[in-house]
């Protein structure tokens, strides 16, 4: 019989069964278009290495992990307790502060950009050195170093051997002033990897003792990576030089000299790093000087300061080219 509502028995029902199916294909079509989570973990890191350096210090290394979605970083950890949070880039690290004659278990794992965490890599033990008491004096700068660049991404430094009175226990590789690599001191050569294509860099070895007593920094070596084929043309500054001179009791100049980029246009602007923050913006008017451009910067820290420089340039297209290779001065040499 007729509804009071005047609609069949079977309209409403119908209508009810319609949207329910429709909802349902909606949810499922939200569903479907849905971005699936990401819940595998990255591989284990390998190959994960510890020396002792010195009595405090050990260097740990490890190969880099895999993951589907990309490792966003590293995780060192010391008898089972984090020390150090690294970027994905960064396959090797120094921990400090350790005591001296003291075994340590170390073992490294992997995060992807999802949060997934790794299993830990295989254990690596290491004892830290006998702390060499009343030792004060440095081993003796390393000599000769030497090197090549291997392809895009990696380069091999050699060097003649530091003496120390009671023995040097590692030597410490430098890339414009900071640290980036340690090798025992029965080792003359090292190997740096995860650089980026068609950069120069800047190198220099220093021999260290189980005191933590460093030697002066062997001569520089500038290296150059290859380029990417797909890189195109370089857009670094060449050649940096710097000198610092003392000017007032007080204060000193550092005198920059390079050669901007080829650009096809004028380049009126350049970049001024300073201990790898941005110290000033170096900007000509109209026509910039031709040939090697000049600035300088006065400084009035105490001497000893060790300073790094390096510059960039602005393209024609407004963007920021590549950096040049770094230059260290020392505040009072």
């Amino acid at each position: 019989m007729p509804r009071r509502d005047g609609g069949s028995p079977v309209q409403r029902p119908l209508f009810l069964a319609v949207s329910a199916c429709a909802s349902a294909l909606l949810l499922t079509a939200c569903g479907d278009g849905a971005r699936a989570v990401d819940t595998r973990a990255p591989s284990a890191p390998g190959g994960v290495t510890v020396h002792a350096g010195s009595a405090t210090s050990v260097h740990v290394m490890w190969e880099r992990a895999t993951d589907a979605g990309g490792v966003s970083g590293y995780e060192v950890f010391r008898d089972g307790r984090r020390v150090k949070s690294l970027p994905a880039a960064t396959r090797m690290t120094d921990v400090e502060g350790l005591t001296p004659a003291m075994s340590y278990v170390f073992t490294v794992r992997a995060v992807d950009t999802a949060g997934n965490a790794s299993a830990h890599s295989a254990p690596a033990r290491v004892t830290t050195l006998a702390l060499a008491a009343g030792d004060t004096r440095p081993p003796g700068r390393p000599g000769a170093l030497t090197g090549r660049a291997e392809g895009s991404r990696a380069v091999t430094l050699s060097w003649d051997s530091s003496t120390d009175d009671r023995g040097v226990t590692a030597y410490d590789v430098h890339q414009a002033g900071s640290r980036i690599h340690s090798v025992p001191g029965t080792s003359t050569t090292a190997r740096i990897t995860g650089l980026r294509p068609g950069t120069a860099y800047t190198f220099s070895v220093r021999a260290r003792d189980a005191a933590d007593n460093s030697s002066p920094g062997s001569a520089s070596l500038e290296l150059t990576t290859a380029g990417a084929p797909d890189a195109g043309p370089d857009t670094a500054p060449t050649g940096l030089t710097a000198v610092i001179r003392r000017t007032t009791p007080s204060a000193h100049t550092v005198e920059l000299t390079w050669t901007p980029p080829e650009t096809g246009a004028p380049v009126r602007e350049h970049q001024l790093f300073l201990d790898g923050r941005l110290a000033t913006t170096i900007v000509w008017g109209a026509e910039p000087p031709p040939g090697r451009a000049t600035y300088t910067l006065t400084v009035t820290d105490r001497p000893g300061t060790r300073h790094s420089l390096k510059l960039r340039a602005r393209l024609p297209d407004g963007n920021w080219g590549d950096f040049s290779a770094q230059r260290t001065v020392v505040v009072g040499d």
